[in-house]
């Protein structure tokens, strides 16, 4: 497996009609566990998911409310530069308000206001 996808319900499914496998969590706590089953191989306490095998997980997709859930952990997963990639994409009710996009982050890493 290359890809896996953790968020919300609708979009399990909705990546599992293209072939990537995934997990849907519910809150900060079951987030945290899943995210650290598969970066880390750890347990991460209680959780009645059974996440599936993620050994070869390069790039692991997740939602931006998950990103929120799992706060420390996902920026130093992103520091380590270890595998899997995470990648951040808006939820099933679009872009959260504090969250800007690529466009505009480059926009402002060189400068360009228009």
């Amino acid at each position: 497996m290359d890809y896996f996808f953790l968020g919300d319900e609708e979009l399990v499914t909705a990546f599992r009609f293209i072939g990537i496998d995934g997990l849907a969590v519910r809150d900060s706590e079951e987030a945290i566990a899943v995210f650290r089953k598969i970066t880390e191989g750890l347990d991460g306490g209680s959780t009645e998911k059974q996440t599936p095998d993620t050994g070869d997980c390069q790039v692991l997709i997740i939602t931006e409310e998950t990103a929120d859930w799992l706060g420390d952990y996902m920026i130093n997963w992103q520091i380590s530069g270890n595998y899997p990639l995470l990648v951040e994409i808006p939820g099933i009710s679009g872009r959260l308000s504090d969250r800007k996009t690529l466009v505009d982050l480059i926009r402002e890493a060189i400068g360009i206001h228009v």
